[in-house]
């Protein structure tokens, strides 16, 4: 079972990961962290079916951070190629897509290509707050 979400900010973004480490109790196979112009998407790939609760909570919480989103065909070609085992590099140029992340995602990851980017653009956007 796959949930994909768009998040505005990064923060929402490190809410998200903070959760699937601390608090959640679900199989998760593996989580994507994208950066778009207009946000980011994250893709939570579970290893079973979560029961109707775990389901009901889980969608709650990311309705409430972001909205589920459907990506194109460029972004669902990414995604299959990263699930699939490509190298994240080899993708990333292929499909023109920042990928953060991918498996097992961590706070680091996302703060390093937000401070990253935010020392080459020279000031920060509102989806890097």
């Amino acid at each position: 079972m796959d949930y994909i979400y768009h998040l505005s900010n990064a923060s929402l973004t490190l809410r998200v990961v903070q959760f699937l480490h601390e608090y959640a109790k679900l199989p998760v196979q593996f989580v994507t962290v994208i950066h778009q112009v207009d946000g980011w998407v994250v893709r939570v790939k579970m290893l079973s079916p979560l029961t109707d609760q775990q389901a009901g909570n889980f969608s709650a919480f990311l309705n409430e951070l972001g909205f589920a989103y459907i990506p194109g065909i460029s972004l669902k070609m990414a995604l299959w190629a990263l699930e699939t085992g490509q190298p994240i590099v080899e993708v990333m140029r292929r499909y023109q897509v920042a990928i953060v992340a991918h498996g097992c995602p961590d706070f680091e990851d996302i703060e390093a290509f937000r401070k990253q980017f935010i020392q080459g653009l020279g000031y920060c956007p509102e989806t890097l707050a």
